[in-house]
């Protein structure tokens, strides 16, 4: 859906940090949301942990840069990274050009789901959530 300037799917699952979740068979793909890439700006680096890295639900494992923000990324689950998206290394800004097509950046494997009913979906739930992120980062402008 279209949300106020926002491309939000709703097939998708958000974590507090804007990153996108969605399942793809037994793994989770992982990415940054809409919202997150306009305020960054332009991409410019993205850490790409190696496959097979262990991650810990709620703690970091990358991080992603853009000329005027350096941001963590929080595993939303415990697991093993199974890949990243290597053309990032190459082309950071695909996030910005594809957020939740190409510019895809994990796929892990996860070892527990339940912290993907922490997440953020459906409609109603989304759109309450935009509003109350739009609201926080427009005071800080």
């Amino acid at each position: 859906m279209e949300y106020k300037g926002y491309n939000v799917p709703e097939d998708l699952m958000y974590d507090k940090n804007h990153f996108w979740v969605k399942k793809e068979g037994d793994l989770l793909v992982m990415g940054m949301d809409d919202f997150a890439q306009q305020l960054a700006g332009e991409i410019v680096y993205i850490q790409l942990p190696d496959d097979g890295k262990k991650v810990k639900q709620g703690k970091k494992f990358a991080k992603v840069e853009s000329g005027k923000w350096l941001g963590k990324v929080f595993s939303p689950v415990p697991g093993v990274i199974d890949s990243v998206n290597e053309e990032l290394e190459s082309n950071p800004g695909l996030v910005n050009e594809d957020c939740y097509g190409a510019g895809w950046m994990y796929k892990i494997k996860p070892s527990d789901e339940d912290g993907l009913a922490d997440l953020t979906q459906g409609e109603d739930a989304l759109k309450a959530w935009m509003d109350a992120e739009i609201e926080k980062y427009a005071d800080d402008e």
